[in-house]
């Protein structure tokens, strides 16, 4: 069995997270045991969720266990089977977590899902056709449920998430509107994304700054909000919205590290009649399947062409995770494993 190079969480941040966080270690691949699956990862993805799994407090999750492989996302491939609907070169998708190789009881309920590189690139059943896809399938058409001609906008608009969310927008025939951070990444929105508009945060600092561009990119108000930030972006969207609006939760990125959230304007909940609805991607498995068929489609027909942002080999992986954290990667980020 081949010797395995892995990530663990080694101990907790205090505030913001640091490569010293995290150990590399080298161990032996266990062999394996009938209905077992040895799979070799080809791509690690990295996610926002994943920092707040490092902290101790109290979440949705259960907190990433010191001294164990940090959790997941990976692609790949089987390199040995012990059960009959794996076989050796399946092309597989599952939570193998930062180490090269994983060994996978294949009768446990949605841990491993062969998949089908036919039209769809191995990398993006982490992205566009993955978690983050469905990310923004969930939070569009089961809270924000959009009708034709609506104004919607999304926070991290460039990243994976908010590039699948353009697509599935548009498709809907909403006005999509972005913020991200810097010149390249808006640009990158409106010319290949399809945002209709794109307003970059980091020349807009403050609510006030921020409200008012948002006033000129949605001149009709905005009627949802996916929710990937929180801050002050949050609070200037609010300040948007119009009656009936709907905003999706997905992530509080910008408290991860411990700071607090206040919200400026809860008032705007009431006097706008909003509804504010946070949700885990993973508790609703059940759709998960008619999500990745459209998602799977607007990537065959070009419709939703991600940008992936790939590091090189496990050892790379905490510096990227970091990088992530602050912005510095454009569209997905992967850790390349072979």
């Amino acid at each position: 069995m081949p010797s395995n190079r892995q990530i663990l969480l080694d101990n907790r941040p205090e505030g913001e997270a640091v490569a010293g966080n995290f150990k590399l270690v080298t161990t032996d691949t266990p062999a394996l045991k009938e209905g077992e699956v040895l799979v070799r990862h080809h791509y690690l993805s990295l996610d926002p969720y994943m920092r707040g799994r490092m902290n101790e407090s109290k979440s949705y999750a259960q907190p990433q266990p010191l001294g164990e492989v940090m959790i997941g996302g990976t692609v790949g491939e089987v390199v040995e089977s012990k059960h009959p609907k794996f076989k050796t070169g399946d092309q597989v998708v599952g939570m193998g977590g930062w180490q090269e190789y994983s060994v996978v009881d294949g009768n446990a309920p949605g841990m491993l899902r062969k998949v089908d590189t036919t039209h769809v690139p191995l990398s993006y059943y982490l992205g566009a056709v993955g978690m983050p896809g469905v990310t923004a399938w969930y939070g569009l058409t089961q809270i924000i449920a959009p009708k034709e001609g609506e104004t919607v906008v999304v926070s991290a608009a460039s990243g994976a998430v908010g590039s699948a969310y353009a697509a599935l927008a548009k498709a809907r025939g909403c006005r999509v509107v972005g913020i991200a951070g810097g010149p390249e990444k808006c640009a990158y929105a409106v010319d290949e994304l399809g945002f209709d508009a794109c307003i970059d945060y980091r020349q807009h600092p403050d609510v006030k700054t921020m409200a008012k561009a948002l006033k000129e990119a949605c001149p009709n108000g905005i009627d949802g909000y996916f929710e990937n930030v929180g801050g002050y972006i949050l609070d200037a969207v609010l300040l948007r919205t119009n009656a009936f609006a709907r905003v999706a939760v997905c992530g509080m990125i910008a408290g991860y590290d411990g700071a607090p959230l206040p919200l400026q304007n809860p008032a705007l909940i009431l006097v706008n009649r909003l509804k504010i609805e946070g949700f885990i991607v993973s508790e609703h498995m059940e759709l998960w399947p008619q999500a990745l068929q459209e998602l799977g489609t607007l990537v065959a027909q070009g419709k939703l062409k991600p940008r992936e942002t790939v590091a090189q080999g496990i050892e790379s992986a905490p510096e990227a995770f970091l990088g992530l954290l602050k912005g510095k990667n454009f569209g997905k980020q992967l850790v390349k494993l072979i």
